[in-house]
């Protein structure tokens, strides 16, 4: 079966439901929660806390525009329609951008965990064999992507549920044969109190999980190849908020619990390594690593099935070059996935040449694209709002909550972030703020000529005006 794009309705229910809750557990989630931790103490909760309420909001207004109309260009498609061309090819480009760079640092923390258990072939060797087996598996076909997507969201799933359930079992000393001498809710305040850095520190922690999150929009994307987008969208949307909850501040409340906040070992091994250890369970670390390689891959999986169907999305309205929006006979994009892929591959090479200078820079100016998305969906969905009530009441299936009150509250907060990180001088989060800013002017600057050069020109017959496109 084909979907009107042309890409083929290949992703089954249990494909997009595996796809919403492991979009949600990125790879940041066990590496990254470490330096949060060491910065807000327990206080790190209520990072996660904010920036998932964040998220389920900005998932909502997201619901709302792709239940009404399901495309594979997800809200850069809607912020075309809602905010004008300008909108949907920045913001679309940008989001292409950031996903291509987070192909080549996943590849790369994948091949170090490989190295370390075969150090026959070589660190770069990995990182080729991993991108391209995952490249053969986008080209197969979109099944092919979400049973791979389906299996490695489903181990991420098992093994954060096994850690909780162990966790507590330690913390009230029902688990038989652990070393759980120091596991206690305890751990909570009794090190320096719950916010042992001050209220400050959570704001701070908020800019270093923040980026954690990002991928909780990839449902909305692939729903355009599901069998039921308007179901699969509003499903994913309307169960966001049990796995913000469980996924996220569920491990973490164990981590923080079962051993103190300012354990060195967290710093040292990892925060759920660390964990797991202070339990004297055996092999601890590899179990972990083994866990840390399938969300690296399910993240590399994802994020070069999201890279091509953006561009994908963006060659379909004409802001990428025609032959992006071409499939073959099993509904794939080839070329989108190939100039995903070749773009991937070039970010892994600067890694290797010059880490410290060409590829921090590319991570750096990716940074805050996250937050500029969510921007950009919050004004669409202001607009969007209208648009579909004028024209397709029934669409409505999923409603942002207090429309427009708390559309323009979640838009106020983010700028609000992208602030404060402004005045981040020790985390990079100034740096990353202004060279994402420049990136993302350099494109509006591209977007806007575009539009220049394209009402310059009389417009063909066939095309209908941006404003004139009907829902559906």
């Amino acid at each position: 079966m084909t979907s009107g794009s042309g890409l083929q309705a290949g992703l089954k229910n249990r494909h997009l439901s595996m796809i919403a809750i492991g979009g949600v557990i990125g790879a940041g989630l066990f590496v990254g929660s470490s330096s949060g931790i060491a910065t807000a103490g327990p206080g790190i909760l209520l990072s996660y806390a904010l920036v998932g309420t964040l998220v389920v909001l900005v998932m909502r207004m997201l619901g709302e525009m792709s239940a009404a109309n399901p495309t594979s260009g997800s809200f850069s498609a809607h912020a075309d329609r809602a905010l004008g061309r300008w909108a949907g090819f920045s913001i679309g480009w940008l989001y292409w951008f950031f996903w291509v760079v987070v192909l080549a640092v996943e590849a790369t923390a994948g091949a170090k965990i490989l190295e370390g258990w075969i150090p026959a072939v070589p660190q770069w060797g990995w990182a080729l064999i991993v991108m391209t087996v995952l490249t053969a598996t986008n080209l197969v076909s979109v099944g092919s992507y979400g049973e791979f997507e389906f299996w490695f969201a489903g181990i991420k799933v098992v093994a954060i549920g096994a850690f909780i359930v162990v966790g507590l079992l330690a913390i009230f000393g029902v688990l038989p044969g652990v070393h759980a001498d120091q596991a206690s809710f305890g751990n909570l305040t009794s090190h320096g109190g719950f916010l042992p850095h001050g209220p400050g520190s959570i704001l701070t922690g908020v800019l270093l999980v923040v980026f954690s999150f990002m991928g909780s929009e990839i449902a909305t994307l692939a729903a355009g190849e599901s069998e039921d987008p308007q179901r699969a969208v509003t499903k994913s949307t309307n169960s966001i908020i049990w796995r913000i909850g469980v996924f996220y501040l569920g491990s973490i409340l164990i981590v923080v619990s079962l051993l103190p906040w300012d354990d060195a070992s967290i710093a040292k091994d990892g925060s759920y390594v660390a964990a797991l250890n202070s339990l004297g369970i055996a092999h601890a670390g590899q179990i972990m690593n083994f866990i840390v390689l399938t969300s690296v891959l399910s993240c590399l999986n994802s994020g070069l099935y999201t890279a091509s169907r953006m561009a994908f999305s963006l060659g379909q309205r004409g802001d990428a070059p025609k032959a992006f929006a071409r499939v073959n006979g099993r509904g794939v994009p080839m070329a989108a996935i190939l100039a995903s892929v070749v773009f991937g591959f070039v970010a892994v090479f600067f890694n290797y040449l010059s880490p410290d200078k060409i590829f921090l820079f590319l991570v750096n100016s990716s940074g805050a694209v996250a937050l500029f998305v969510w921007l950009v969906i919050c004004f669409s969905q202001l607009r969007m709002r209208k648009i579909i009530q004028r024209e397709a009441p029934e669409k409505l299936v999923v409603r942002m909550w207090l429309y427009p009150y708390l559309t323009w509250a979640t838009a106020a907060l983010i700028v609000f972030v992208l602030g404060y990180m402004l005045t981040d001088t020790e985390h990079d989060g100034r740096e990353t703020v202004l060279l994402s800013l420049l990136v993302a002017a350099i494109v509006l600057v591209i977007a806007v000529v575009k539009e220049r050069i394209r009402a310059g020109r009389p417009a063909p017959a066939t095309e209908a005006p941006a404003d004139k496109v009907s829902i559906g």
